[in-house]
């Protein structure tokens, strides 16, 4: 089984505002897409900001107040009260009563891993930049990324860690198109890792994900997605087979 990059079959993220309304989330289905959220910092930001003290946990509050530049907090808090809340949702729990805990590391074994509800099957992902949130739900490991679209001399430096043959193709693109390709390959292969456990514990020019919008062959048991995303922005998820 193969890899699936399909940008035009994966819906486009539901978007929390003011809060949730209208009954429960999207029920998550075996075997079916995962369930997506964008959440915006603009719109959310008041909400998150008002109730992360009810709702977010002391590590939580903690890392929002390491961050230097009010915007990049507010991000922080939309995401992880969205987070939070959704998750409380999903659960029938309040928020603050998910019981979040941390696998171990991939690289030392320590418990600041990847995040997940014990005792339960639902399997979550979060990604946040520049005033924009993605998350995904799903029943089956999964894993999400969202990047603002870099300047050509980021993406030329970064680009070389990639795979050779995605290397290989972003050479062969000119200035106006590598920026976003390699964006659209980098946050591939940033939700197949998260999804995976690892990070970027394991080296993004392992594994080849592919700089086109077209369907590539990838790892075994995963399909991947571009999600729609606003403009200056990309976006993917990836699901466990």
């Amino acid at each position: 089984m193969t890899t699936r990059v399909m940008s035009s079959e994966i819906r486009p993220p539901l978007e929390l505002g003011d809060g949730l309304r209208g009954g429960p989330p999207p029920a998550l289905e075996e075997g079916g897409q995962p369930v997506l959220w964008l959440v915006r910092s603009d719109r959310f930001g008041d909400v998150a900001a008002g109730s992360a003290a009810s709702v977010l946990d002391r590590g939580e509050r903690g890392r929002a107040e390491q961050f230097r530049r009010d915007e990049d907090r507010a991000t922080y808090l939309a995401g992880h009260v969205g987070l939070r809340s959704l998750l409380g949702a999903y659960l029938g729990v309040p928020p603050r009563e998910v019981p979040l805990e941390r696998e171990p590391c991939f690289s030392c074994g320590r418990p600041h891993g990847r995040p997940f509800v014990r005792g339960n099957p639902l399997h979550f992902s979060l990604s946040h930049t520049g005033g924009l949130c993605l998350l995904a739900f799903a029943v089956a490991q999964v894993g999400a990324d969202i990047e603002a679209i870099p300047t050509l001399t980021v993406a030329d430096e970064a680009g070389a860690s990639l795979h050779p043959r995605e290397t290989a193709e972003l050479g062969a693109l000119g200035p106006a198109d590598r920026p976003a390709a390699f964006a659209r390959t980098w946050v591939r292969k940033e939700a197949w890792l998260k999804g995976l456990g690892t990070g970027l514990a394991r080296s993004p020019s392992l594994d080849y994900l592919g700089t086109a919008r077209a369907e590539v062959a990838g790892p075994r048991g995963w399909w991947v997605g571009d999600v729609p995303v606003d403009d200056g922005y990309a976006a993917a998820v990836a699901v466990a087979d």
